[in-house]
């Protein structure tokens, strides 16, 4: 990595090398003093440890060696803010600069290891190191795919690419090191001195920031990366893919998608048909949940010679997509007759996928074509909008979404664990409106957001007085079960309105308020949030329609009504609807109000039965996770 000075911040002492004699001066002011003829001067060592997201990291081990001053090794831990600080007394007729090898370790994150140059001044720099997550997440391009694509590409050049021939040989020495001997701490020194030598050479430069990556440095790399990047932008004509790529893979390292696809496409104005490039931009617009754009790309990357992980990654896109035929093909073809059943857990759960989402597309289409029974409501007028006044225009619709939606996610986001009390009146009805039987049940029903979270959503579960899981009875007497209502405005969150149709019908009073009324469907092998209906040992996917009133005022949900989209003879269903009345409430501590169901009414048509399910909701409370150890896992 090259040696810099970093800005000024002076933090907290602690000492690194003893020396006898000086433990009573000031540790504010600079200590010169001739001890047998030697000037000694009081050097500090600082820094920071955060991850890769800036946060401070505490409690890391931070070993520091002098390189070139005799002196012990120094371990000290990061505070709470990840600062740390260190001293030691030099004789500064020696050493006019203080050269230190930091080594940081944390548990569950990567060992980082940088070689810092301080130099003769009063005020010490910060030095920055930062941790990543001894996990690599799966879903990015991992750092020996990036580190392996670019320094083979990188590891001949000629005068052509900036490298004079008298830095030929050390670059040659370092690729050595690094590439063939896989040792990228060694090549550091060769590399440093080609990139400050030649400094028209960005391959260079990229060849260093790389080394630093694999050897531990992630902001000695970026630095690199980044200086990469803007003597491109000072001077296009001698641009080169390689910076732009890699800057971009550590932005989407980083979780910032938007900011790496910048990046990715920069690349592609100086490599139009770059496979890395391609693949991980495509990677970006997939993140992003522009299937269609990440498809594209991805297919480009394939073309252009990507490996395997950019098929796998179209997949995903195809699917996102709703084109579960395209991601059929693709899977066939990547697989290429290799039994799925020997693959990886992550492939056959993609495999999995591309099945369900093509059995379903098909499923639909055939029991639509052949029902008649069908409810509209994107075009049709339900007896629930008598009195509403009609929309004129779909105009309003992007703003009515885009102001739901930020309500939605902020409600998922936002939402604490809680209990309510639950009641149940369960009916059988006969086809004239009659009970044929009726079951009343109480119970405790815990909304409790996971420990791993893969989106928005909760666990619920219901439990009884005494604490245990429990779950309505009346199966064996022919009653229906229910659940789930908590996250019924899901369908409606930014993340998966592109997984329905919608349409705005116009306003309409709704107890008193002045309400927007927006119709969706649902898009079969395109949806991602789907119920599902068990009768017996069948079970079929369940996709809805419905109405959705909206407060005029703060775009909350105040009621939704759900119908099938189609009939479903495989399991006997005939009609399906739910009715969910939502209402303000508050929690004691928390300044924030959610609107949660109140009353909710499932009614279904199945084998010639017509069930009903009346849920309703209070004394919502704020609930203590560390309370629901009797509570199991719902089965």
């Amino acid at each position: 990595m090259r040696l810099r000075s970093y800005g000024p911040t002076l933090l907290a002492v602690m000492s690194l090398l003893a020396v006898s004699g000086f433990a009573q001066q000031d540790p504010t002011t600079l200590v010169t003093r001739s001890l047998s003829n030697m000037q000694l001067k009081r050097w500090l060592v600082a820094g920071k440890v955060t991850t890769i997201q800036g946060d401070p990291l505490r409690g890391a081990m931070v070993q520091i060696q002098p390189l070139n001053a005799s002196g012990d090794f120094k371990t000290l831990p990061s505070d709470i803010q990840g600062e740390f600080v260190s001293e030691c007394y030099l004789d500064v007729n020696e050493v006019k600069t203080l050269t230190v090898k930091l080594t940081v370790t944390k548990k569950g994150y990567r060992r980082a290891q940088l070689i810092s140059a301080i130099a003769d001044s009063e005020t010490p720099p910060v030095i920055r190191i930062t941790l990543r997550d001894v996990n690599e997440d799966p879903n990015l391009l991992s750092e020996d795919d990036l580190v392996s694509n670019l320094a083979h590409r990188l590891g001949k050049l000629e005068l052509s690419d900036g490298l004079a021939a008298s830095a030929k040989k050390d670059y040659e020495r370092g690729v050595g090191e690094f590439i063939v001997q896989n040792h990228p701490d060694k090549a550091l020194p060769a590399f440093n001195k080609v990139a400050h030598s030649e400094q028209a050479c960005l391959q260079c430069l990229t060849m260093l920031g790389l080394a630093e990556l694999a050897s531990g440095d992630w902001e000695g790399a970026r630095r690199d990366f980044s200086e990469g990047v803007n003597r491109i932008l000072a001077n296009p004509k001698n641009a080169n893919a390689a910076p732009l790529i890699a800057y971009g893979v550590m932005e989407s390292w980083r979780h910032q998608p938007r900011n790496a696809a910048g990046y990715f496409s920069e690349a592609l104005k100086y490599a139009p048909h770059d496979a890395l490039a391609l693949q991980e931009l495509g990677r970006s617009q997939l993140f992003l949940e522009k299937w269609g754009a990440a498809s594209e790309y991805l297919a480009k990357a394939i073309a252009a010679g990507a490996g395997p992980d950019a098929r796998l990654l179209r997949i995903q896109a195809l699917l996102g997509g709703g084109d579960p035929d395209d991601a059929s093909k693709e899977m066939d073809t990547y697989l290429d007759g290799r039994n799925i059943k020997k693959m990886p857990i992550a492939i056959r759960t993609l495999w999995a996928e591309v099945q369900e989402k093509h059995k379903i597309e098909v499923t639909y289409k055939t029991v639509k074509s052949n029902s008649k029974k069908s409810i509209d409501y994107l075009h049709g007028m339900a007896p629930e909008l008598q009195g509403i006044e009609p929309a004129s225009s779909q105009e309003p619709l992007r703003s009515i979404l885009e102001a739901l939606g930020r309500n939605v996610s902020l409600f998922f986001q936002n939402f604490p664990n809680t209990i309510s009390l639950e009641r149940i009146h369960q009916e059988k009805l006969r086809r004239n409106g009659k009970r044929n039987g009726e079951l009343d049940q109480k119970f405790h029903y815990l909304c409790l957001i996971p420990e791993e979270a893969w989106g928005p959503g909760f666990d619920e579960y219901r439990a009884n007085v005494a604490g245990d899981q429990g779950e309505p009875h009346g199966l064996n007497e022919g009653f229906m079960l229910t659940s789930g209502f908590a996250s019924a405005s899901l369908v409606f969150h930014p993340a998966y309105q592109p997984d329905s149709t919608f349409r705005y019908l116009g306003r309409q009073k709704v107890h008193d308020r002045d309400a927007f009324v927006v119709a969706f469907a649902q898009i079969p092998g395109k949806a991602r949030v789907y119920g599902k209906f068990k009768s017996g040992s069948a079970t079929m996917p369940t996709f809805t329609q419905g109405l959705a009133w909206i407060d005029a005022g703060n775009y909350q949900i105040v009621r939704i009504r759900t119908d099938l989209l189609t009939p479903l003879p495989a399991v006997d269903l005939e009609k399906q609807t739910t009715d969910i009345e939502f209402s303000e409430t508050r929690f004691k501590g928390i300044a924030e109000a959610f609107w949660l169901p109140q009353d909710v009414t499932v009614t279904v048509d199945w084998n010639g039965k017509i069930l009903r399910n009346i849920h309703q909701y209070s004394d919502f409370k704020l609930f203590s996770v560390a309370q629901s150890q009797k509570i199991g896992k719902q089965k």
